[in-house]
């Protein structure tokens, strides 16, 4: 727990080593450049992007909101945000299993492959099952004691973290289909789960704002005489899942778009395709096409 208070010059100064997710993002970037490396021709924009999802995690773990996530609600808040809606749309747009595959061996890559076209895999990403892996882990995580589980036990809170990550992560992968998926639903049903998390994202916020405090004896216990009050710091905290959830899926939603365009384009195309090998259709009066009203017509 921080006892010091909180202050601009500190946002900037403060660093704690978050080692779990230190080692996680470390083996995860050494994983994906080496597949680039055997792989050869990768775009550098994906890579990019994985590589930046991972320092998202960094960033949000072992900067000031690691140092005070134990102290201050919306510090904690903050954190969910970033690692159920940023870090795994970035890791997402890095296409990594479409690199694990283009790098594994033969053999690998098709038992991948078969197990991704598997029964069970369409189940699991069906856009229901989509959408309560990116919806539900909020209220569960701020609605039951979890939360409290997580502020008091360091094994709890990695678990969550974990949690919030692979969600998000099996959400974005499904709907921007940039990597290989079980399922092709349309775009029009990620905008509507999309929708739909807008909509419980305020309502999440809203209970947050005007219910009771959440893990108000562990705060309480701090005795923490510097920054908002309990009341005040939930207030911001759900702010910040409410407006903060909504503005970190605006760059998916940009994403999707983009994505959707794309694929309308590449069936335009082939649509076209097709229509210029189909052989040509016949000249002529429709009825030259009879043989009997042909006929006829040449008697006479």
């Amino acid at each position: 727990m921080n006892s010091v208070p909180l202050t601009l010059a500190r946002m900037v100064t403060t660093w704690v080593p978050d080692w779990p997710v230190l080692v996680f993002a470390a083996f995860s970037a050494f994983g994906y450049l080496r597949a680039v490396r055997r792989v050869g021709e990768w775009p550098v924009r994906r890579t990019v992007l994985f590589c930046a999802g991972l320092a998202s995690a960094v960033l949000v773990t072992c900067s000031f909101l690691g140092a005070y996530d134990d102290v201050l609600f919306w510090a904690r808040a903050t954190q969910t945000v970033v690692l159920l809606m940023l870090t795994p749309l970035l890791l997402a747009l890095g296409a990594p299993l479409t690199l694990v595959l283009a790098a594994a061996p033969g053999p690998v890559a098709a038992a991948l492959r078969r197990a991704g076209r598997g029964r069970f895999a369409r189940a699991a990403t069906f856009p229901l099952v989509i959408t309560v892996l990116l919806i539900a882990p909020p209220f569960l995580l701020y609605l039951t004691p979890l939360y409290e589980a997580s502020l008091r036990n360091g094994a709890v809170d990695e678990l969550v973290r974990l949690a919030l990550v692979l969600c998000g992560f099996a959400y974005f992968w499904t709907r921007l289909r940039l990597d290989p998926t079980p399922r092709e639903d349309h775009h029009l049903v990620s905008f509507g789960i999309s929708f739909a998390e807008v909509v419980l994202d305020a309502g999440l916020g809203l209970v947050l704002w005007l219910g009771p405090l959440r893990a108000a004896g562990y705060y309480h216990a701090l005795g923490r005489a510097w920054g908002p009050d309990l009341r005040t710091d939930q207030i911001i905290g759900a702010g910040v899942l409410w407006i903060g959830g909504d503005l970190a899926g605006l760059p998916f939603v940009g994403a999707l778009f983009t994505r959707w365009m794309r694929d309308d384009e590449r069936q335009a195309e082939r649509i076209d395709e097709e229509l210029d090998d189909a052989p040509a259709a016949a000249s002529g009066l429709w009825w030259e096409s009879d043989p009997a009203l042909a006929e006829r017509f040449r008697r006479g």
